[in-house]
């Protein structure tokens, strides 16, 4: 053993043995979510099989220590915010006065019909315009919001992939009539559609069209704008849906090999783009695996992208944005999120981002507010300014536990893209839902460990502060206010456009689309005209057709944590008793309503609900509340459980009673789960809704509330 003696390392193992009053010292380890041992104690020893780490250099392949040779000594990471209020008016004045208060970079958050290629007066996204972020129909609402914010200096983040092509058209052409050409924009795209139909769901188009549309986008991009990433490749949403890191990096490391398959089969040269792209990561609390995972993400990478010969060095070089996490932020205690989204913030800094976005902390009762939203900039500011983490370059190289962990992490994650690339890569693994399974597997057994208080969340399952009466001020946005004003905007240009000019140019879009032209290009045709972003998407779309998912759903990895488990003993007992009196299971029906995709708690209620000994049925995404109503009432529900993250149930779950009253279905008990204001409680209630459970409620709680309800009602 080099650098400590064999004796004294003994030493060390007997006063460890009697601290732990006998028991093993080998037996004291943790075995992480994602099967790596973590040992109590590392030592130079452990360094000795990684000389290819201890020999990294930043700035050098394979790019373990950063992409840049001064990381933050010379130029700290680019301080962002996600976000998007409504209306494009209102979010230009929000980003305007982010940008004088120390903000370096724009975010943008569409609302969901946006997202999902709708135009704010179609009937299928009533719940949803203005929502969970801007509302954007023509390029005059994207002009309003980038207006006074010089297109030419600023770098613009679009968290955007199933509308990609009219919302980066519509940036394209609203910077060109602000006298910014195509050459001068920087910026990153989002643009990694194969991850929306692993997790977050806002697609458009069935996979294989959709790759088609990711590499004209590449294409485009390296022809015109040398300073844009043309695609962000996407871990975020993984680990927010439940994967645990070594999934979310080998699954977007996966698919960002796909990406580059894609564009090289459409004949660029690995070299005219690789060095464009731009990944996306989470990071959440589980602090020394998070700083050890962007580590590895930048060796993995740079040993993936080997096998294209690239001449340039910078195709190796794996650049990062990091957002805090959203599933680590609770209902309950809310300003310990701040804590959190500080400690989760510092591991993206300490892993080396080039820029990040942190959660504001009452994301988990609704949209953030300007309040709370200043406090999570302010937490970057902090963290740059007064905390010296930006004088030394990768601070914690060299650390016995950090380089091990590191290596472990990478062979991990090696191996589980190895198992995907045996299947054919990542669209085949994803057409077959391979992925999204072992996601949601991972989410269920994670979701376990919580509510069995294995994996500790203070506040919620630990802790808990019964007596709390803090009153946050939420934002609340005015839904039909939103939709008036877009449906005037939209009538206003649809009556001074040249319409048959943009008949036109929606014409050659839809031949491109049954062609080989490229589909950026005919957008920024289309959106230069006034075509809108809901015609631009239904014309690809008539080509394409609109991707419509299978639901799946896993049974036995939540009941198996529990076998031993007394509660969850008892409320078996009452599900069977509820049987006997009925003749059958409880049946309940677990809905998304609206445009809303985010299905995780979803997927998590029907595994557990299913394995409590109630029937489920999982509807459908994106059902309308007239279309939910009509399956719960022909599957005879006694439940119908709306699963909510988007801030869309005010206006959809009214209307979903309404529509199971008036189709005969008044007998449906309805209950909401997920994020609901506070001050939305007392409204659904009095609209019908029997029970709500917020973020952090432990499912076996649902459960037994459920079935009471039901029990005291039959």
């Amino acid at each position: 053993m080099s650098g400590i003696s064999k004796k004294l390392f003994e030493e060390w193992r007997e006063l460890a043995r009697k601290e732990l009053k006998g028991k093993s010292l080998d037996n004291h380890f943790w075995n992480t979510p994602e099967e790596i041992k973590v040992m109590p104690l590392y030592t130079e020893e452990d360094l000795s099989a990684l000389s290819e780490q201890k020999e990294s250099l930043p700035g050098l392949e394979p790019f373990l220590r950063g992409p840049r040779a001064t990381m933050y000594t010379n130029k700290p990471w680019t301080i962002r915010q996600y976000a998007g209020f409504s209306t494009a008016e209102e979010s230009n004045e929000f980003y305007k006065k982010c940008l004088e208060n120390g903000q370096t970079g724009l975010s943008v958050a569409f609302d969901l019909a946006t997202h999902r290629g709708y135009d704010s007066d179609h009937p299928r996204v009533l719940g949803d315009v203005g929502k969970a972020g801007v509302a954007i129909d023509t390029v005059e609402d994207m002009k309003i919001l980038f207006n006074e914010i010089p297109l030419d200096k600023m770098s613009v983040s679009m968290t955007m992939n199933g509308a990609v092509l009219p919302v980066l058209a519509g940036y394209i052409v609203a910077a060109e009539e602000q006298g910014v050409a195509q050459q001068n924009l920087s910026g990153t795209i989002q643009n990694d559609i194969l991850k929306e139909f692993m997790v977050r769901n806002t697609y458009i188009y069935p996979p294989g069209q959709s790759m088609r549309i990711v590499s004209d986008i590449i294409a485009y991009t390296s022809k015109n704008m040398p300073l844009y990433n043309s695609i962000s490749i996407s871990g975020y949403h993984m680990q927010e849906a439940g994967a645990t890191l070594t999934q979310e990096l080998a699954y977007t490391l996966a698919d960002g090999i796909e990406y580059v398959r894609a564009a090289l089969s459409a004949g660029l040269e690995i070299d005219e783009f690789a060095p464009r792209l731009s990944f996306f990561f989470c990071t959440g609390m589980n602090f020394f695996m998070e700083v050890a995972k962007l580590r590895a993400a930048r060796f993995i990478w740079a040993k993936l992208m080997k096998q294209f010969n690239p001449k340039d060095s910078r195709s190796l070089s794996l650049r990062t944005h990091c957002q805090t996490s959203g599933v680590s932020l609770t209902s309950q205690d809310p300003h310990n999120n701040i804590i959190r989204t500080a400690y989760e913030a510092l591991a993206a800094v300490l892993g080396g981002t080039q820029s990040l976005h942190t959660n504001a902390f009452d994301e988990a009762l609704a949209l953030p507010s300007k309040l709370s939203s200043r406090i999570a900039r302010n937490t970057q500011l902090i963290l740059s300014e007064e905390t010296g983490v930006t004088n030394v370059i990768d601070p914690l190289a060299g650390s016995y536990y950090v380089e091990s962990l590191t290596k472990q992490v990478i062979d991990k994650t090696l191996s589980l893209i190895e198992e995907v690339e045996e299947m054919g890569g990542m669209t085949k693994a994803v057409s077959e839902g391979f992925t999204k399974m072992r996601i949601e597997e991972s989410a269920a057994k994670k979701q376990a460990r919580v509510d069995k208080g294995e994996e500790v969340i203070v506040g919620v399952n630990k802790y808990v502060n019964s007596n709390l009466n803090d009153k946050i001020e939420l934002l609340e946005v005015d839904n039909e206010k939103v939709i008036k004003e877009q449906i005037k905007k939209l009538s206003k240009i649809k009556k001074e456009r040249n319409n048959q000019k943009v008949a036109v140019s929606i014409d050659q879009l839809r031949k491109g689309a049954n062609g080989k032209g490229n589909l950026l290009e005919l957008s920024i045709e289309a959106i230069r005209a006034r075509a809108t972003v809901g015609e631009v998407s239904a014309a690809i779309e008539d080509i394409f057709s609109r991707h419509k998912a299978v639901s799946k759903s896993i049974t036995g990895v939540y009941g198996a944590a529990f076998s031993e488990d007394k509660m969850y003993s008892e409320t078996q007992k009452k599900v069977n008793e509820f049987a006997n009196r009925e003749g059958r299971q409880p049946r309940i029906l677990v809905a998304k309503l609206g445009q809303d995709g985010h299905d995780r708690g979803a997927k998590i209620i029907a595994t557990a609900f299913a394995d409590i000994g109630f029937d489920v049925d999982v509807g459908p995404l994106f059902a309308t509340p007239e279309e939910t109503s009509k399956q719960a009432i022909e599957n005879d529900v006694h439940v119908v459980g709306i699963s909510s993250q988007a801030a869309g149930h005010k206006t959809l779950v009214p209307e979903l009673i309404k529509s199971l009253k008036k189709n005969g279905g008044e007998k449906v008990i309805v209950v909401v789960g997920g994020i609901v204001p506070p001050g939305d409680i007392d409204d659904l209630k009095n609209s019908g809704v029997s029970a709500i459970f917020g973020p952090g409620t432990p499912i076996i709680d649902s459960a037994n509330q459920v079935i009471d309800i039901l029990l005291d009602k039959n």
